[in-house]
C-alpha cells in the first residue's frame, strides 16, 4: 500500500560565516565604542567649529551670544590681515619635512638593530620605548615645566664659568660645521644635518611607536626568506634592500601616516600653539582661530593624501595563498 503523504524537503542548512567575515565583524564590534563617541560628542563639536567659523560673534547685556554672518571674512583675515599665521605655518611645515622623514628612518634604524639576536635585547627594547611613556600625561606637564629643559631649549644656555655656554646645540659643541666646510659639502645640507643632530631629544622621544611597529614588521617576516638568501650568498646589505626593505613596506606607509598626524596634532607644535594664542588673546579670536584650525586641518589632510598616495606606489604586499 502506497503512503500517499507529501514528503517535505529537507530545510537548506544555512551557510556559516566565512572567516574574514567573522574578522569584519569583530573589527566592526572593537571601533564601535569610538564611532558611538564620535558621533555623540566629536560630531556636534566640529560642526560647531565649522559654523563658527563663518559667523562674528558677539556677547550681549543679560547673557548669551549673537551670530552675525561674515562668510569666508575669518578666512581672509586669518591669511592676509593677520601677518604671522602663514609665517608660522610655513615655517612649522618646513620643520616638519625635516623631522617626519629623520624620524621615520631612526625608528626603523634602531627597529633593525633591535630585532637582531643579542642578549638583554628586552632590555635595550624598554630603554627606547620609555621616553613614549615619560611624554604623556603627568610625566608631560612635569617635563614641560622643568628648569633644566627651558635651559637647554634657550638660547644662551648655562654658563659653566669658561665663558661658554652649554646648549643644546650639540653640533655647536662638536664643531661638525667646520668638519662640513672642510669636506666642501653644500651649505642646504649642512643645515639639513645640523638641524636634525640639535633635534635629537626630540627625534628619539617621538620614534617609540613607530619603533614597535617596525619590530611587529620585522618579526613577521619568515625566517625561512633568510635562510635562502644566505644560501644563495646573498650579502646583509642586500638582503636587507631586496627582502627586509619591500617586506617592511606596508609598515613605512603606516608610520609615515602616523607620524605625520603625530607631529601635526603635537602640544609642542608652533602652529598649534600659535592658533591657541589668537584663541586666547585676539578679539573674536575664537571665531578667526576656528577658520585656522579648519585651514590646518584640510592642510593636513591633502599632505598625508599626497604622502600616502607616493608610498603606496612602492609598497610590496606579499600574498599568503
Amino acid at each position: 500500500m502506497t503512503n500517499n503523504a507529501a514528503v517535505k524537503a529537507p530545510k537548506k542548512r544555512r551557510r556559516a560565516a566565512s572567516l574574514d567575515k567573522k574578522k569584519a565583524r569583530a573589527g566592526w564590534l572593537f571601533v564601535l565604542p569610538f564611532a558611538i563617541g564620535f558621533l555623540i560628542v566629536y560630531l556636534p563639536i566640529l560642526w560647531d567649529s565649522l559654523r563658527f567659523s563663518f559667523y562674528h560673534v558677539s556677547s550681549q547685556t543679560g547673557g548669551g551670544m549673537v551670530l552675525e554672518w561674515v562668510g569666508l571674512k575669518n578666512y581672509t583675515d586669518a591669511l592676509f590681515v593677520n601677518p604671522d599665521f602663514v609665517q608660522t605655518l610655513i615655517s612649522g611645515l618646513g620643520q616638519m619635512a625635516f623631522d617626519i622623514p629623520a624620524i621615520v628612518i631612526f625608528s626603523l634604524f634602531m627597529a633593525v638593530l633591535l630585532n637582531t639576536k643579542m642578549k638583554g635585547r628586552a632590555v635595550f627594547r624598554a630603554i627606547f620605548f620609555m621616553p613614549v611613556v615619560l611624554s604623556t600625561g603627568f610625566m608631560a606637564a612635569l617635563e614641560s615645566n622643568n628648569v633644566l629643559s627651558s635651559y637647554m631649549d634657550s638660547t644662551t644656555g648655562m654658563n659653566d664659568g669658561s665663558g661658554r655656554s652649554a646648549s643644546s646645540d650639540i653640533i655647536s659643541v662638536l664643531d661638525f660645521e667646520k668638519l662640513f666646510d672642510q669636506m666642501k659639502v653644500g651649505v642646504e645640507i649642512v643645515a639639513v644635518v645640523i638641524s636634525m643632530i640639535n633635534n635629537i631629544y626630540d627625534i628619539v622621544n617621538r620614534s617609540g611607536v613607530q619603533m614597535l611597529i617596525f619590530l611587529a614588521g620585522l618579526q613577521s617576516i619568515s625566517p625561512a626568506i633568510y635562510e635562502s638568501c644566505q644560501i644563495d650568498g646573498a650579502s646583509g646589505w642586500e638582503t636587507f634592500w631586496k627582502v627586509t626593505f619591500p617586506m617592511i613596506s606596508p609598515m613605512i606607509l603606516v608610520n609615515a601616516v602616523y607620524t605625520i598626524i603625530d607631529s601635526f596634532t603635537a602640544e609642542s607644535n608652533q602652529i598649534m600653539k600659535f592658533i591657541n594664542s589668537v584663541y586666547e588673546l585676539e578679539i573674536n579670536g575664537n571665531t578667526i582661530s576656528s577658520a585656522m584650525s579648519w585651514m590646518y586641518f584640510i592642510l593636513v589632510i591633502l599632505i598625508v593624501a599626497a604622502v600616502a598616495a607616493i608610498c603606496s606606489a612602492f609598497v610590496f604586499y606579499q600574498r599568503r595563498d
